[in-house]
C-alpha cells in the first residue's frame, strides 16, 4: 500500500514553521553514501521578524547496517564507530524525523544533496518518501546579494561572521544555516516581499535556472 503525506495538497503546507535541515553521510556521492545523521532546527515565521526556535529542534544518529570505518570520513563529521553502533535503527529514526517535520517546508544549503539522501534512506527502509517542499538557500543567497563568488557554505558564514560551533556536524551546521536563512529572509522582506514559502521557492528555482544557463 502506498500512502502520501497530507501536504501533497499545497493548502496543507505549514507556512508558519520552516525547518532548516542538514545531514551527515559516509561520503559525497548522494547515490552511494550511507546516511549517518539528521538534524534540524525550526524557524518561527509568525513573528514580524522570523526567529530561530532552539526548543523546536531535531537530531539523531542512524545505525548503519555496517559501520563506516573510513578514518578521514569519521574525522570530518566526528561520528565514530561506537556512535554509529549506538545509533537509532534507521526506520525508527526516519519515522521520528517524519513526525518532527510534519507539514513544514524544509530548507538547506545545496539542499538537493540532503533531499536525495533522505529519499534514498526512506526507500531503503521501506517507507514512503516525504514530499515536503524544499528551498535551497544557495541560489537565494546568490540572488539576494548579487554574487557568484560565494560557492560553499563556509564562504557565506565567513562573509557574515557567523560562527559554526562544530562544522560538518549536522546540528551545528543546521543552526549556522538557519542564521543565514534569517539574513536572507530579512533582505527578502526589505525588497517588499511577504514571508510565504512558495514565492521564495519560485525565486530560488528561477535563480538556479538563470545561474545554470549563464554557466
Amino acid at each position: 500500500m502506498t500512502w502520501r503525506w497530507p501536504w501533497s495538497n499545497p493548502a496543507a503546507l505549514n507556512d508558519s514553521r520552516w525547518l532548516v535541515v542538514d545531514v551527515e553521510t559516509s561520503g559525497l556521492d548522494p547515490h552511494a553514501a550511507e546516511l549517518l545523521a539528521i538534524a534540524g532546527v525550526a524557524i518561527d515565521m509568525t513573528q514580524p521578524q522570523p526567529q530561530i526556535q532552539l526548543s523546536d529542534s531535531f537530531a539523531v544518529f542512524l545505525r548503519p547496517a555496517t559501520p563506516v570505518l573510513d578514518k578521514d570520513n569519521i574525522l570530518l563529521h566526528g561520528i565514530g564507530v561506537q556512535a554509529q553502533r549506538d545509533g537509532v535503527e534507521p526506520a525508527q529514526a526516519l519515522r521520528d524525523f517524519q513526525a518532527w517535520a510534519a507539514t513544514s517546508p524544509l530548507l538547506g544549503y545545496h539542499s538537493a544533496f540532503d533531499e536525495v539522501m533522505l529519499d534514498r534512506a526512506f526507500d531503503k527502509a521501506g517507507l514512503a518518501k516525504p514530499d515536503n517542499p524544499w528551498l535551497d538557500l544557495a541560489p537565494v543567497l546568490r540572488e539576494l546579494w548579487h554574487t557568484n563568488s560565494h560557492r560553499a557554505l563556509d564562504d557565506w558564514l565567513q562573509a557574515f561572521g557567523i560562527t559554526c560551533l562544530a562544522r560538518h556536524q549536522a546540528a551545528a551546521d543546521a543552526l549556522a544555516t538557519a542564521q543565514l536563512a534569517l539574513l536572507a529572509l530579512r533582505r527578502w522582506q526589505e525588497r517588499g516581499h511577504g514571508l510565504a514559502f512558495r514565492p521564495l521557492q519560485r525565486m530560488a528555482q528561477n535563480a538556479r535556472w538563470l545561474h545554470n544557463s549563464a554557466s
